[in-house]
């Protein structure tokens, strides 16, 4: 059975967060494992407060995951603070050396779907200097691309030329979701070329933790042995499934349906 570890705060709703990185990694029939950075009390409609897991215990969760079950892959989601983004790149560096085949998928969890920050802006040259390096693929959304890049995207073009400064930033492979803003667009670039990744739009507030879901999607397919570009595709489907068959909970951005293979929402 193929392990997927995920480095993530936890969403007490259970639709984001290190939940929702569970739930995605068993819907694939691979072995969830997680170490904690923070804590959030938050809903479908706002973050109430957040609490970071102190880096010597985020180094102790790691140290427990890997004397005793090595993953294949890992995604790494939100790291709140310097502190944290430093003990999981050392870690993380080390490790890669002593697992050559170890992959590393970073979404660069900025803001909640309800625009609350998770992350402090200035905290984003740690980001770039720490995690990217690791990163054998980072999965930023549009608002986080830009913070990343350092520009403006207003156009296709513009996200192609964010993903290749982002790429220069020593990233192996950048995939920018385009979202709300370019009906539902992920475009990959590897270095040479780029590859388009489209699904059919759902007008719906059901999406909270679809930037989780999806990443960690992605994470579990590279474990199944999956090449990179099927393995978006296979997660962009999954993801718009997840999404058409949420099952409707909460009061803002419902969470989507992450075993919806097995059951449908409505």
């Amino acid at each position: 059975m193929k392990k997927v570890l995920t480095i993530a705060g936890s969403d007490c709703i259970g639709g984001a967060g290190i939940q929702a990185d569970l739930k995605t990694f068993s819907s694939f029939g691979t072995y969830g494992m997680s170490v904690v950075t923070a804590v959030v009390a938050e809903n479908t409609f706002s973050v109430i407060e957040i609490q970071d897991v102190t880096s010597n215990m985020i180094q102790k969760q790691l140290e427990a995951v890997f004397d005793d079950i090595i993953p294949d892959v890992i995604k790494i989601g939100m790291l709140g603070n310097i502190d944290t983004m430093r003990v999981v790149s050392e870690f993380l560096q080390k490790a890669k050396q002593n697992y050559k085949d170890l992959k590393v998928v970073v979404d660069p969890v900025m803001y909640a779907k309800n625009g609350a920050a998770l992350m402090d802006i200035k905290n984003m040259n740690s980001l770039i200097e720490l995690i990217l390096p690791i990163a054998d693929l980072i999965t930023p959304n549009i608002a986080e691309a830009q913070h990343l890049a350092n520009m403006k995207i207003e156009s296709k073009d513009d996200i192609k030329k964010a993903c290749k400064i982002i790429f220069d930033k020593a990233c192996k492979n950048v995939l920018i979701k385009g979202g709300d803003s370019f009906d539902a667009l992920d475009i990959l670039f590897d270095g040479n070329n780029f590859f388009e990744f489209e699904s059919p739009k759902i007008k719906t507030t059901n999406t909270h933790g679809t930037g989780c879901t999806f990443s960690s999607a992605i994470a579990a397919n590279l474990a199944l042995g999956n090449s990179l570009k099927d393995s978006i595709q296979i997660s962009k489907e999954y993801i718009y499934e997840a999404i058409k068959n949420a099952p409707n909970l909460g009061k803002g951005n419902g969470p989507t349906n992450h075993f919806h293979k097995f059951f449908k929402g409505e």
